[in-house]
């Protein structure tokens, strides 16, 4: 079993046959041949692709009208040029009056790929991998901006905005994230909620049934703090297609009717106890069925198995929510 700064240390050794492979496959060619396309350069991992968020940007460049390129960030751009005029934008704007300039956006998308490297819930390494259009949005200081952000990043909609070439893929990052969360152990004893819904994947039915990378991923964010210590945020998102089933029952339902809405979410979601997950995460399940789960198990109503129960009434005395 690798360390956690042995898996680090690995996950970077990979990257540079991950960028290649980015550089070399075509987004036109979909989730598919990006995968095969993994397989044959580190052929040690089947990564599988499990979810793409979208949604998202960054501020680009700056290019001229005729679409070539001014400057590489525009907000380095706008810094260096702002720190030259003692931060006055109205004294920017006068200067670059004559000159036709446009910002541009990086518009993205997140792929999340996943591949077993173990037994334990965590033991999985995840793959990000980005898909990154550059975007010519808005002629600089036509707005007449009174402030950076109204410069660099105004309201734009997208029918104004015209694409600067294909789309391409993007290497993002590569984590084990069994030896992430255990950095985070080690820089704050006490289990996260992220932990602790681990230890309650493993425990529960839905660990005895299926690998936790099969449905969700983690998040992960990493930065330091004004003392300078890292600090890591690690969040479950649902690989789950769409948004999660409607619960099918209202407040005060036990019994045999419970049973029923909780075995068709889960079925619908595709593994036992997954109203139970979603109720900690998405808040698909309201949290007063776990108490009633437990109220109904007490009076001998025995519909969920006892890992299961044991789950519940741990979470009851103790609960948490991510």
């Amino acid at each position: 079993m690798k360390s956690t700064q042995a898996w680090m240390e690995y996950c970077k050794s990979l990257a540079p046959a991950i960028v290649e492979t980015c550089a070399k496959t075509a987004v036109s060619a979909g989730p598919v041949a990006l995968v095969k396309a993994l397989g044959a350069a580190i052929p040690e991992w089947r990564f599988r692709h499990v979810l793409v968020r979208s949604g998202w940007y960054r501020l680009g460049g700056i290019v001229n009208a005729q679409g070539e390129r001014f400057a590489d960030s525009l907000e380095q751009w706008v810094e260096h040029e702002l720190d030259a005029r003692d931060g006055d934008i109205a004294h920017l704007a006068e200067d670059f009056a004559d000159q036709t300039l446009y910002a541009t956006r990086l518009v993205g998308q997140t792929h999340y790929l996943v591949a077993s490297a173990g037994d334990g819930a965590a033991d999985f390494l995840q793959l990000e991998i980005e898909d990154l259009q550059e975007m010519r949005v808005h002629a600089l200081f036509a707005n007449h901006p009174g402030s950076i952000e109204e410069l660099v990043d105004p309201r734009v909609g997208p029918e104004k905005m015209q694409p600067i070439g294909l789309p391409t893929y993007a290497w993002r990052r590569l984590q084990h994230m069994g030896a992430f969360l255990e950095r985070m152990r080690v820089q704050k004893p006490e289990p996260a909620g992220i932990h602790r819904m681990l230890a309650d994947w493993a425990a529960s039915s839905a660990g005895n049934t299926t690998d936790f990378s099969n449905h969700w991923v983690i998040a992960t964010r990493e930065h330091l703090d004004r003392y300078q210590q890292p600090v890591f945020r690690a969040q479950p998102i649902a690989t789950l297609a769409g948004e999660p089933p409607e619960f099918e029952a209202e407040t005060g339902t036990s019994e045999l009717k419970l049973h029923d809405a909780l075995v068709q979410f889960d079925r619908h979601v595709g593994y036992p106890m997954a109203w139970y997950f979603h109720m900690l995460t998405t808040r698909a399940v309201p949290h007063w069925v776990a108490q009633t789960a437990i109220e109904d198990a007490l009076a001998g109503f025995a519909y969920l198995p006892q890992r299961d129960v044991d789950v519940i009434r741990n979470w009851l005395h103790r609960p948490y929510s991510l």
